[in-house]
């Protein structure tokens, strides 16, 4: 087997593939948040209803991402990634023919478990195709597209949906979704890898399952990266929405710009992963909820400046404990249950992103911002005691 080594032009293409699929992949999961506020006055419900056009892909993407993990072994790893992002694509397509709030969710529904099939798929790809003296550097390429186009996805629809129909703009980031999964099934090799190592067993799958389950530190970290990228994801939900009334009336182009603080992630979750390294791992986490939490509550403070300084805080500190969370995940799970300790971590991550973020619009709906911040604060303060408990392991 031939891996692919750094410097050359196969290296350069395959990385420019799944850089894309993972920049296109996370642009269309959360291409409806910014617009929530739109899809609440679009279809006349509360903002509850409006979040779960993310809330109902995110979920079938948590359960898509177990799914897929468990049962494509031995499947070619670049056809279910194609394939998973074309469906994407035309489902994100379809948005444009909405007419009711049913039917965009049976839609997000569907694209969210469309789209699972990516992620689930291209870290494997990754480990597995490219020469072990490279992997940081391809797995960093890969993380930024996450990031970045979750960013663009939210700064695309937002900016031109103060210009036209919302639903038109996320068609129109289905067309560039629809013509990237066409560069994407051109540009990347096929795996080199699909036979699976060992026959499929239900039964050892479960017991494995429980195994990571019942791990006391890795359950713990199951349940910091439900309450954490729930409370994230619920505040960005619902920011826009008394942003865009007095006394700040700032117009959908200012609030989708306001997405641009997810670059402060993108240095954090870095820095923090490489503090953890050298520091320890428990405490340089628990900075990172600390400051997350900080950073929602600076959100109650009247005024617009200290509102986007808290959405700074509260970014960093988030990305930068989802980062050390995740490669503790590694690190603590046996050497043959790594595989499905990540897939719970994900599963809880996306869950929580679906749970919480449809429940923030409740609180949001019955007490306004305060409540909104009453519950995350509830959740973060829950997420800290959990951390203090967690055995003060570093291998």
């Amino acid at each position: 087997m031939n891996l692919i080594e750094r410097g050359g032009e196969k290296f350069n293409i395959t990385l420019l593939a799944l850089f894309l699929g993972s920049f296109v992949t996370f642009a269309d999961l959360y291409s409806t948040q910014p617009v929530i506020p739109l899809i609440t006055e679009h279809f006349h419900v509360t903002p509850a209803v409006a979040s779960l056009s993310l809330s109902f892909s995110t979920g079938t993407m948590a359960i898509g991402l177990v799914v897929v993990s468990l049962f494509t072994n031995g499947f070619n790893k670049k056809k279910v990634m194609g394939i998973s992002l074309s469906l994407s694509a035309i489902l994100c397509l379809a948005v444009g023919l909405v007419e009711s709030m049913p039917f965009l969710l049976v839609l997000r529904a569907l694209q969210g478990a469309a789209m699972a099939g990516f992620p689930a798929i291209a870290m494997a790809y990754i480990t597995e195709e490219f020469h072990p003296k490279s992997l940081g550097y391809v797995m960093g390429i890969y993380v930024a597209g996450n990031s970045l186009g979750g960013l663009a996805g939210r700064m695309i629809v937002g900016t031109m949906s103060e210009y036209i129909s919302w639903t038109i703009a996320i068609a129109l980031l289905g067309l560039l979704s629809l013509v990237i999964s066409i560069l994407f099934w051109w540009m990347l090799p096929d795996s080199t890898i699909n036979q699976p190592r060992s026959p499929f067993s239900i039964k050892g799958t479960f017991k494995s399952l429980i195994h990571c389950l019942i791990q006391k530190d890795l359950f713990i970290l199951y349940i910091l990266a439900f309450v954490m990228m729930g409370s994230f994801v619920s505040i960005y939900n619902y920011i826009g929405i008394p942003l865009m009334k007095p006394p700040y009336n700032l117009s959908q182009v200012v609030i989708s710009f306001i997405f641009v603080v997810y670059l402060v992630g993108t240095f954090s979750s870095a820095w923090m992963g490489q503090l953890a390294d050298r520091l320890q791992r428990k405490w340089v986490m628990l900075v990172g909820v600390v400051l997350t939490l900080v950073g929602a509550l600076l959100t109650l403070l009247p005024f617009l400046i200290p509102k986007i300084v808290g959405l700074i805080i509260l970014t960093f500190g988030f990305f930068g404990a989802h980062s050390i969370a995740s490669s503790w995940v590694g690190i603590l799970a046996h050497k043959n249950e790594k595989a499905y300790a990540t897939s719970l971590y994900l599963f809880a991550y996306y869950a929580g992103s679906s749970v919480i973020g449809a429940l923030g619009g409740v609180f949001f709906h019955r007490s306004g911002w305060f409540g909104e911040v009453s519950m995350v604060t509830f959740l973060l303060s829950m997420g800290i005691i959990a951390v203090l408990t967690i055995k003060n392991k570093e291998n």
